[in-house]
């Protein structure tokens, strides 16, 4: 018995060994599949942690204006006149196609692109990070659409703009620089600020402004700053007061201390009686540049000097039934606009412009919209002869627009 004992003895030993070893790595596999899966827990809870729905988001809107213009010219000088008939599927002055993305990086930050293509050509309407630092304070940089008066910034769009057209001559530009953006209230009545710093404007060798780009051609910064005021509770009528100052000549040139001061009202009223909404708006700038010495483009070696100093200004009005009964007869709306562009007489650029535009909508909800506008401008040319001019003669265009508007 002893002798069977010893023999199970010896053949069981090794069979218990290959059993607790098994085990063993059984456990030890078991421990790394765990050990695994909590690395891949810990990481995903860190990826959730740091990207929570709603603080990281992407969006793409934009605009799209497409449409068709037919143009009538007519060149009087000396009582002779030249005509000029041309027409344009596409529209190509006015047809844009602009995505604008917007990213939203947590509660503070959001980074804004809007490239465009229009008239044949691709560029970038503006790029620039905005950083809510506090309620009504925005702190703004990248290439920024300037703060100067009312039209560019907030009416400019398509869908927004009742006409198809743009008022002539409305100053403002895009340009690299920082803002600070924001509002208060002041009892009832609210108070919106808008202030830049950028790189400004630069002086061509006909007197007339140019923007230079990311590269300043002098070091002197340009400032822009606009104020507007509503002092009614519903905020249905603004006024808007702007500056735009700097200097535009290039260091070491004739021009170096040549400076561009300009100014600017505006007005925005909404005003609803039943069943009809009137909507006026209008803004007015000065434009002045210091006195320089030009070089006559027909007597070399000679130079001539003007008082350079532009003016613009328009007023719109429209009126729709908004309030109607009528499904159809509410989505109409007639509109109309007068404006005058008058540039420095006895410049390379003199001309003297007024303009008229009258125009039927159809909305066919509350951001697309169908214009049909037609627009009358006549021009009267100041270029003194001294310089090449042929002042007195007139340019008259009549254009007829059909266009489609729509906010992505």
């Amino acid at each position: 018995m002893k002798h069977s004992f010893i023999q199970v003895k010896k053949w069981l030993t090794p069979v218990l060994l290959l059993l607790v070893s098994g085990q063993a790595i059984s456990q030890n596999t078991k421990s790394s599949a765990d050990s695994a899966l909590l690395d891949r827990i810990s990481a995903l809870e860190k990826q959730v942690s740091y990207t929570k729905p709603g603080e990281d988001h992407l969006m793409v809107a934009g605009l799209v204006t497409f449409g068709f213009v037919s143009n009538h010219t007519t060149n009087t000088f000396g009582g002779v006149s030249q005509s000029t008939k041309t027409n344009s599927l596409g529209d190509a002055d006015h047809f844009e196609f602009s995505p604008l993305f917007l990213w939203r990086h947590g509660k503070k930050l959001l980074m804004e692109f809007e490239p465009s293509f229009s008239n044949d050509q691709v560029g970038v309407n503006w790029a620039d990070i905005s950083y809510f630092a506090a309620p009504g304070l925005i702190i703004r940089g990248g290439y920024i659409v300037l703060p100067f008066g009312a039209y560019n910034k907030r009416l400019a769009a398509g869908w927004i703009n009742k006409l198809a057209s743009d008022p002539e001559g409305i100053p403002g530009a895009t340009d690299y620089g920082l803002e600070l953006e924001g509002g208060f209230y002041a009892g009832n009545m609210k108070w919106s600020y808008d202030v830049a710093v950028s790189n400004g404007m630069n002086l061509q060798s006909d007197g007339s402004l140019g923007w230079p780009g990311i590269t300043d051609n002098n070091t002197n910064k340009n400032l822009t700053a606009r104020i507007g005021w509503l002092p009614f509770a519903n905020s249905s009528f603004e006024l808007g007061a702007s500056v735009m100052t700097g200097k535009v000549g290039d260091p070491g040139s004739p021009y170096a201390s040549v400076k561009a001061n300009m100014y600017a009202l505006d007005m925005n009223l909404i005003e609803n009686f039943n069943p009809f909404q009137l909507n006026v708006k209008g803004q007015y700038s000065v434009a002045n540049v210091t006195d320089a010495a030009y070089d006559n483009p027909v007597n070399t070696g000679t130079n001539y000097t003007f008082n350079n100093k532009t003016k613009t200004g328009y007023i719109m009005a429209s009126l729709r039934p908004t309030y109607s009964d009528n499904p159809v007869l509410k989505n109409f709306e007639v509109a109309a606009r007068y404006g005058n562009y008058t540039t420095p007489a006895n410049s390379l650029f003199g001309t003297k412009d007024n303009s008229l535009s009258v125009g039927l909508d159809y909305w066919l909800n509350w951001r697309t919209v169908v214009k049909f506008s037609y627009e009358a401008i006549k021009g009267d040319n100041t270029v003194s002869t001294d310089i090449g001019g042929t002042p007195g003669a007139i340019n008259k265009s009549h254009s007829m627009y059909l266009q489609f508007a729509i906010q992505l």
